[in-house]
């Protein structure tokens, strides 16, 4: 399409803090991995100065209340969490301070503040570094949660984020920093709590989150000529679009929840607990779960592949609740 461009997602990203920088002054950005080696923040600081750009130490609980307290005053901040494992570094500070004071002032105070940065495997960086942390998050009251799957998303998502005026965790996946695809030129925006139907079907819904998402198109592409696959991207995990989902199961009648994040108490149990609830006549099958195992990640790649739900993994569970 002649208004698309192909670009890499760490680029969209990257763009999206530009432009949010260049459209307002109270934007800044503090943090680790600033201008780093995954390049999402690359130029920031010849652009803007270190007055809006700065490299911290490895010291989250302080830029993080720094943070909270800029965005307290009538700043937009960025966090940036080289690894958001670490975000238990600074917890009491997102999920005791962030996340409430908007409602302790009965809505006086605003809280404009963005937690990103990455998580995931692929890099082989053992238990401490390849967590999925955003259960943690989302069971938080007062935090939204967003999780880009697309280069499209990953820059419309962030530009949103900047602009709401409550603490969001932005997640990005590292598996993705590579991920070529379709974006708009010019500036544009994606509304948080609105998910998108990647690839419609009629015989069974995915719903998958960040790189699972690409697992599961990947796995129904395998499986079109037997099994119409509908894959659904929540984008934001909170608020959460619950109406698409109950609409594409109520059309398909069967529900397969995918994520990288350990299955225990993990976002697809919220899915199948909301399905169950609001469409439980509909369903054809019982819903399932794929996803990572219950394990620190092991810092061998063979393990750690194991650890983690592949593309065929899907691509199976998908199998056996159509054919359930």
């Amino acid at each position: 399409m002649a208004n698309m461009r192909e670009v890499v997602l760490t680029r969209a990203l990257n763009e999206a803090l530009h432009e949010e920088f260049k459209r307002d002054d109270n934007v800044f950005l503090v943090g680790e991995e600033v201008g780093g080696v995954f390049g999402v923040t690359r130029g920031l600081d010849r652009r803007f100065g270190e007055e809006r750009v700065r490299c911290t130490p490895i010291s989250e609980a302080a830029f993080t209340g720094l943070a909270v307290g800029a965005a307290m005053a009538g700043l937009r901040p960025i966090v940036e969490i080289m690894y958001l494992d670490f975000v238990s570094v600074c917890w009491d500070q997102i999920a005791n301070q962030a996340a409430k004071l908007r409602y302790m002032s009965g809505g006086i105070l605003k809280m404009p503040l963005v937690i990103r940065g990455q998580q995931g495997n692929l890099t082989r960086e053992a238990a401490q570094h390849s967590q999925q942390i955003e259960g943690w998050c989302a069971q938080i009251p007062g935090l939204k949660v967003v999780m880009p799957a697309t280069v499209e998303d990953a820059k419309g998502l962030l530009k949103s984020s900047i602009r709401d005026d409550n603490p969001v965790v932005f997640i990005e996946h590292r598996g993705l920093y590579g991920l070529k695809g379709p974006m708009p030129r010019g500036e544009y925006t994606t509304p948080l709590g609105v998910a998108k139907v990647q690839r419609e079907g009629s015989d069974i819904t995915v719903v998958a989150t960040s790189v699972a998402v690409q697992k599961s198109l990947a796995g129904a592409e395998k499986l079109a000529d037997e099994i119409s696959v509908e894959v659904v991207d929540p984008r934001t995990l909170v608020p959460l679009d619950t109406e698409t989902i109950l609409a594409s199961v109520r059309k398909t009648g069967r529900l397969l929840v995918a994520h990288d994040a350990p299955v225990r108490l993990g976002f697809g149990a919220e899915v199948v607990r909301a399905v169950t609830e609001e469409a439980f006549d509909a369903l054809q099958a019982a819903p399932r779960v794929v996803g990572g195992a219950n394990l620190p990640m092991p810092y061998s790649s063979v393990l750690e592949d194991a650890c983690i739900p592949s593309e065929d993994d899907i691509t199976q569970a998908i199998r056996q609740v159509v054919e359930s």
